[in-house]
């Protein structure tokens, strides 16, 4: 199903740093827009090249308004360029909200957030704070002069903060944190790659369940250079039995969406969920950065960056 867009308007402009500008967004036709959770993001369709990207939700839940915080990232694919020309009073389309990264059902949360990552997390203490939930934020910036929201986190007993830049003692030690695992403990990640890659190791490391460990990625992550080749396989669509090749340079989203077949994208990278579908028969190679273990397992799939190690894939499209 394509994506359904809104109309959006500015009706607010902040700076939270030099280089973090944060948006606040109304309904430009007078109709609500679509309640979310903490975690969540939504879609924007630039008009300059047509690009998408995708940005977490900041603000409180139930606000009527969504808010984003965008850095200006000179590494960007040019969306974030595009994004901080935006000024009062401007219009964009956006997507409805969606949540591959919510809050679990857990009795304590451990959230560890580095530079831009404190976006998602940020609607997760309000939330976490609204409901008398039990939580830590870990928040590492690289200054306090690049670290958004610090007023609004200064007083916050359950905030810490680790600048690079300052008095050694206060650095992040994560195996520290993540020292002892708890059944009834989840922990939150987001940031940079590298950043989430150190965080998620160290507690593998400690002994933390994978269905312990929420995690969102802005970009993928680097592909595993020990991992399988990438090779041609067939996708088939289950509505019509028909088949498709996807060579070794080409995905199996683009094969589908080329041959006509109505599946879904977005980020295109495996970190949206966007496009996720269910394998019916064959066996995938997961590549994907959005997926858990357990719904990997449980047979969903992200035509977009994962692949196949049987011949033949059947989804359930």
């Amino acid at each position: 199903m394509a994506t359904t867009w809104m109309d959006a308007v500015v009706v607010a402009r902040t700076a939270a740093t030099a280089n973090i500008a944060v948006l606040d967004l109304a309904p430009a036709n007078g109709t609500d827009f679509p309640a979310y959770t903490a975690g969540a993001h939504i879609d924007v369709l630039l008009e300059h090249g047509g690009l998408i990207r995708q940005y977490s939700l900041c603000g409180p839940p139930g606000t009527g308004h969504y808010r984003l915080a965008v850095l200006n990232d000179p590494d960007s694919r040019g969306g974030s360029r595009a994004m901080h020309t935006l000024e009062l009073g401007d219009r964009l389309r956006i997507s409805a909200p969606r949540n591959r990264f919510p809050l679990a059902a857990a009795r304590r949360h451990l959230l560890f957030a580095g530079g831009i990552g404190i976006t998602p997390l940020l609607a997760m203490v309000s939330s976490l704070d609204a409901e008398g939930g039990d939580y830590t934020l870990h928040y590492s910036v690289r200054s306090r002069s690049d670290a958004a929201f610090v007023s609004e986190l200064a007083e916050n007993p359950r905030v810490a903060f680790h600048f690079d830049d300052e008095d050694p003692g206060q650095r992040l030690d994560v195996d520290s944190c993540l020292a002892t695992p708890s059944p009834d403990t989840a922990v939150y990640v987001c940031g940079p790659g590298g950043f989430m890659d150190h965080v998620l190791a160290r507690a593998e490391a400690a002994g933390w369940p994978p269905a312990a460990l929420h995690k969102e990625r802005f970009a993928a992550s680097a592909p595993d250079p020990d991992g399988a080749e990438t090779g041609a396989f067939t996708v088939r669509v289950a509505s019509t039995g028909a088949e498709y090749q996807v060579p070794e340079d080409r995905s199996a989203l683009d094969v589908l969406q080329e041959n006509g077949i109505d599946a879904p994208s977005s980020c295109q990278q495996g970190i949206c969920g966007e496009c996720v579908v269910r394998v019916l028969a064959g066996e995938p190679d997961h590549r994907d950065d959005v997926l858990s273990p357990d719904e990997q397992a449980d047979g969903l799939f992200a035509p977009c960056t994962s692949r196949a190690r049987s011949r033949v894939l059947e989804l359930d499209i």
